[in-house]
């Protein structure tokens, strides 16, 4: 499934309201670790078919990433029935983003 790209407009239809986890990454096209887990977040999103991934570029939506106290980049954040239900910061395995929204 091809990762989703956020905006402040349909970041609660796509998160907050799914019918499924969402595994969000909060990035920025400056980031070094974000670039580089780019590649693990689209394996990621081919490989969980029940889990809905999508991105949001914190330098364009600045108010989201302040609402869930984004505070380094990337962090990846699980949401399970609009909900928060896991946090990762930095740049981690393939398998830790999988465990994530598990």
């Amino acid at each position: 499934m091809a990762v989703v790209k956020l905006t402040a407009a349909n970041f609660d239809q796509e998160v907050l309201q799914a019918d499924r986890p969402v595994l969000v990454d909060f990035y920025a096209d400056w980031c070094g670790p974000c670039k580089m887990m780019g590649p693990v977040v689209e394996e990621v999103s081919g490989e969980l078919d029940n889990v809905k991934v999508c991105k949001i570029n914190i330098d364009e939506e600045m108010d989201v990433a302040q609402r869930y106290g984004v505070m380094s980049i990337p962090t990846f954040i699980a949401f399970k029935n609009g909900e928060i239900a896991g946090k990762q910061v930095g740049a981690v395995p393939k398998s830790a983003l999988a465990d994530l929204v598990k």
